[in-house]
């Protein structure tokens, strides 16, 4: 079986999160969306109602799981779950430039792979960051997230 993971803060998880899994999900027998928790970040959700979110969001798409990243490196997280490739999206350059230094030290430390996929061109504008400041300022996100999201952001 081919297991990936899908890491991130999904705070909130977002279209372009769920076209990445779901491609994801079309490359692999098994994906675990792993919900992470960075304590320099300031989060709109906390790490349970984004792991119920995302539980929720994904539910109907067969193959994919999800579960808390907790503490340490991904790469051991992907050694422990018996998964051999991490599944990230990429928007930019810049999302790249940010990845592949880690993608290479995962692949060193764990013999971890890291698959990059190139987000849909519909969706390169989006990150988590820019649509909890256009809903805190008052705009409309209904095309950016799934319901599960707009739900609990109005």
């Amino acid at each position: 079986m081919r297991r990936a993971v899908c890491p991130g803060s999904f705070d909130p998880i977002h279209n372009g999160h769920l076209e990445v899994i779901a491609r994801a999900a079309n490359l692999f027998d098994e994906v675990i969306v792993a919900v992470s928790t960075n304590y320099a970040k300031k989060y709109r959700f906390s790490e349970e109602e984004r792991l119920e979110i995302a539980a929720e969001t994904l539910g109907s798409l067969a193959g994919i799981s999800v579960l808390p990243m907790g503490q340490g490196l991904l790469a051991d997280f992907c050694r422990e779950h018996g998964a051999s490739a991490i599944v990230k999206g990429l928007r930019s350059v810049q999302d790249y430039q940010y990845e592949l230094p880690m993608a290479v030290m995962n692949r060193q430390l764990t013999g971890v792979e890291t698959v990059f996929l190139a987000a849909e061109n519909s969706y390169t504008h989006l990150s988590s960051s820019l649509i909890k400041e256009v809903a805190a300022l008052g705009g409309d996100i209904t095309d950016f997230v799934p319901s599960t999201v707009l739900k609990r952001m109005v």
